[in-house]
């Protein structure tokens, strides 16, 4: 199966998995039936071509011309749902839009709402008990991590700078910043100085 048949397959399942899922999500969804709407991801320069009906249908291959196009990082896609962000992203050519903004809008909430909820789904399979411990286990094993990877940079910046000296600390680059600036400013006395000797010669 080519690569863009695979995303646009896993894409089109996923999304209605979650909608079906969501009643909030299937209302934004009866918004946006019978419109087009094409978005091309500069990550891995594809263009994906959604339409919306009763489900979503993703296609790689799209003749007709769009409701919206829209060419962005995928970074960028939850800014979207302010319209002054729009505006913004478009100067900043962090956004090509064509096409209507408020589809735009309403496009990039239903995306970045389509979050999945891992203990339901892993309900369904395990039921409610061990889907909650496995998701909590999960979201503990997190936490660890995370402080001891902050915990690690805390470490090995003391290292840096209090053991090896490698790196100067704050205090120090502070008081360097400060002797440069009396420096410069003793330096701008003299040359007025001289600049009023060589005048009255």
């Amino acid at each position: 199966m080519p690569f863009q048949s695979l995303i646009t397959a896993v894409m089109e399942t996923t999304l209605n998995t979650l909608i079906e899922d969501d009643p909030q999500l299937h209302r934004r969804l009866t918004r946006l039936k019978g419109q087009v709407i094409q978005l091309h991801i500069k990550e891995i320069d594809q263009t994906f071509t959604f339409v919306f009906s009763q489900q979503i249908d993703v296609l790689g291959a799209y003749e007709a011309q769009p409701d919206c196009y829209l060419s962005l990082s995928l970074t960028i896609l939850p800014e979207l749902r302010e319209q002054a962000n729009i505006t913004q992203l478009i100067k900043q050519d962090k956004l090509v839009l064509q096409g209507d903004i408020q589809l735009a809008q309403k496009f990039a909430q239903l995306l970045t709402d389509c979050k999945p909820d891992l203990e339901e789904w892993l309900s369904r399979i395990t039921g409610d008990v061990v889907a909650h411990t496995v998701v909590q286990g999960i979201k503990d094993v997190h936490q660890q991590v995370t402080s001891h990877f902050a915990k690690q940079q805390h470490y090995v910046a003391q290292v840096l700078t209090e053991e090896w000296r490698i790196a100067p600390p704050p205090l120090e680059i502070a008081d360097f910043c400060d002797q440069v600036d009396e420096v410069k400013s003793h330096a701008a006395r003299l040359e007025a100085k001289l600049h009023q000797l060589l005048g009255k010669v």
